[in-house]
């Protein structure tokens, strides 16, 4: 086998391949399957969080419609309906044996806690500031505001039984 100068073999002198290490990094495919991940959980993340604005429309959507409720029920018992709220909760009463009682036989009209404090405020062009649902199948038109934390919404009632969220 011929040498070289420095003693060594041709053969060893030869140029080699150079060796292929593994890359470093990430593939593409790689990459982009980890940013679907992170968007999936991106979204439920923001969709369990419960919003604050989200919640007091939900309420002030379900008040409306158990006010249209109250009203259909007045006129089936043949006996007003009233409702009644402070900061923290509000109620249905319904007018019996001269005076006002809680609605205790409909799971639907029972009382019920705001989420947060909430103020209702009344407005009726008679200046009462009580909403009372008759028996008559016309009413006085008015409009309840709801104001919590900085977040408002009226619902606006147009006598004839219809019942909504502005």
């Amino acid at each position: 086998m011929p040498t070289s100068a420095t003693g060594r073999s041709i053969a060893e002198c030869a140029p080699r391949p150079p060796c292929r290490r593994p890359a470093a990094g990430f593939t593409l495919v790689e990459m982009l399957v980890a940013l679907v991940i992170a968007a999936v959980l991106a979204g439920f993340v923001m969709f369990s969080v419960p919003d604050a604005s989200r919640g007091f429309r939900f309420e002030a959507d379900r008040l409306a419609r158990l006010m249209s409720l109250a009203k259909e029920e007045a006129v089936l018992r043949a006996a007003p309906l009233r409702l009644e709220a402070d900061l923290h909760h509000y109620r249905f009463l319904v007018w019996r044996e001269r005076r006002w009682q809680p609605i205790e036989d409909d799971p639907a009209l029972r009382e019920r806690a705001w989420a947060a404090p909430t103020l209702l405020t009344v407005q009726r062009p008679d200046g009462l500031a009580v909403i009372e649902f008759g028996r008559e199948q016309v009413d006085v038109p008015f409009r309840v505001g709801l104001s919590r934390q900085g977040l408002q919404a009226i619902i606006v009632a147009n006598g004839l039984g219809t019942y909504a969220l502005e």
